[in-house]
């Protein structure tokens, strides 16, 4: 019990001759009463603390940073989850994924932000879901999902061809970052799920780097400070919350703070050096939006999505982040809305 300690001295009491002595004894079991004392109070103190501060975070929620603002925007022409998306000349091109039917798709569809309109683009050469993308040296390139096969987008012929394929299968989506004009592509399944390899356009080459931690897919990344940032995924309660960047310089990764909300099936920005991860599912649909500081390694939460969603791919513009289509409901469940995050300019 709290307050039912007794303290005993150590040995037997003899009757004492000695006031002295009587003094002695009494002095120094009533500084030890007193220490034990203020131990229970101390003890009490953190006790109380800790419950004020859980009840002000269950009443007023969890401390919030700098909120952006979501817009909705142009609904995509066709319903598609489980896809990826990249932003070439301003515009975002959206790719492949799973339809309505739960059909693998080749369909590409851009959206320009400045209309607020869709286009189509000339189809993949294969159907895929769970697959990548991203604009390295001024071109645009799809890949992983169901197939080791690159693609690279030519828009003067509004066509795609073939590159070098990667070493390894990335499939139920990988987390993804360009880094000096090169594409760095992590996990998905079809092997161990924490394998690494960066892609040379100059080259035309594949090669291989140092693993991940924590094995995982349906997870997501970016870049900040010329360095690879990775979080969330499955399968697992530890791939759902990891958190571990990749500094080229050394080929290494490291073990960062883990994201507050465990899940996969997520998206993610890149904005002002932060790392903004949304939605996701596994056991729930998710609707949070957690940013990551590499200033100080934590986590922060920030406007929910207006529709929780998972099975998305977000495009970066500025200081707007897309994210168009996804699931709604766990499993299948693709929807045609497309919405945009957009962080303030005050936001550090």
């Amino acid at each position: 019990m709290l307050f039912g300690r007794r303290y005993h001295s150590g040995g037997h009491r003899y009757p004492c001759r000695c006031l002295g002595l009587l003094g002695f004894d009494f002095a120094l079991g009533t500084s030890i009463a007193l220490s034990a004392l203020w131990r229970v109070i101390v003890r009490l103190q953190q006790r109380l603390t800790g419950w004020f501060i859980a009840l002000f975070v269950a009443i007023s929620g969890p401390l919030k940073a700098c909120d952006g603002v979501w817009r909705d925007l142009a609904r995509m022409p066709s319903m598609r989850q489980e896809i990826s998306t990249a932003v070439l000349d301003g515009k975002i091109f959206v790719i492949a994924g799973f339809d309505s039917s739960g059909m693998s798709s080749d369909s590409v569809e851009i959206y320009d932000p400045e209309t607020d309109s869709w286009s189509s683009a000339g189809r993949l050469p294969i159907a895929t879901n769970h697959n990548a993308a991203a604009v390295a040296a001024g071109k645009l390139y799809a890949f992983a999902g169901t197939s080791k096969r690159v693609f690279v987008y030519h828009p003067d012929q509004n066509a795609w061809s073939d590159v070098a394929p990667t070493n390894y299968m990335h499939g139920d989506t990988p987390a993804v970052a360009v880094i000096n004009d090169l594409i760095y592509v992590a996990g998905g399944s079809g092997a161990v799920g924490n394998e690494v390899e960066f892609y040379d356009p100059a080259q035309d080459a594949w090669t291989t780097l140092a693993p991940m931690n924590v094995s995982r897919n349906h997870t997501a990344g970016g870049a900040i400070g010329g360095k690879f940032y990775v979080a969330g995924g499955r399968p697992g309660i530890l791939a759902a919350s990891a958190l571990e960047v990749y500094d080229p310089q050394t080929n290494t990764w490291t073990i960062l703070s883990p994201m507050p909300t465990g899940r996969s099936g997520i998206a993610a920005g890149v904005v002002n050096n932060k790392l903004y991860v949304f939605g996701g599912e596994d056991p729930r649909l998710f609707s949070e939006v957690e940013v990551y500081d590499p200033a100080t390694d934590s986590w922060q939460q920030v406007a929910p999505m207006r529709t929780p969603r998972h099975g998305i791919f977000a495009a970066v513009i500025g200081n707007v982040i897309y994210i168009p289509g996804g699931g709604i409901q766990q499993g299948f469940g693709a929807t045609d809305v497309n919405e945009a995050y957009e962080v303030p300019d005050e936001c550090p």
